[in-house]
């Protein structure tokens, strides 16, 4: 996948990091988060829930390489895609919450459409 914010990571981190997020997102589709990692979050959460729209066994094998738990690809093919089949894109919201106590971080939640 391609990233467009560092984060302040390297590569492999950064790619852990939503993997991370990416799975925990699915499993509760709806998440508080910084505002750029919600950003960066919102086009992977699009691309996989576009993969688990075709439905076929490719598209799971590409979305199980990326998501860490097969509960979760398994939710996401089976009651999360089924409900955009008519969607083209934008299936994810965020809502910016303000600043974080401790360092004063722009926070937001990120949830399904």
């Amino acid at each position: 996948m391609l990233f467009y914010r560092k984060l302040g990571r390297d590569t492999s981190a950064r790619r852990a990091l939503f993997r991370s997020i990416l799975t925990s997102f699915f499993a509760y589709e709806r998440i508080e988060t910084t505002e750029a990692k919600a950003k960066e979050l919102s086009g992977l959460a699009d691309r996989m829930i576009t993969l688990a729209k075709r439905g076929d066994l490719h598209a799971r094998r590409q979305v199980l390489s990326y998501l860490m738990d097969e509960e979760v690809v398994k939710k996401l093919f089976e009651q999360i895609a089924p409900k955009y089949t008519d969607r083209q894109g934008g299936y994810t919201r965020i809502m910016k919450l303000g600043p974080r106590r401790g360092d004063a971080a722009p926070m937001a939640i990120i949830e399904l459409v």
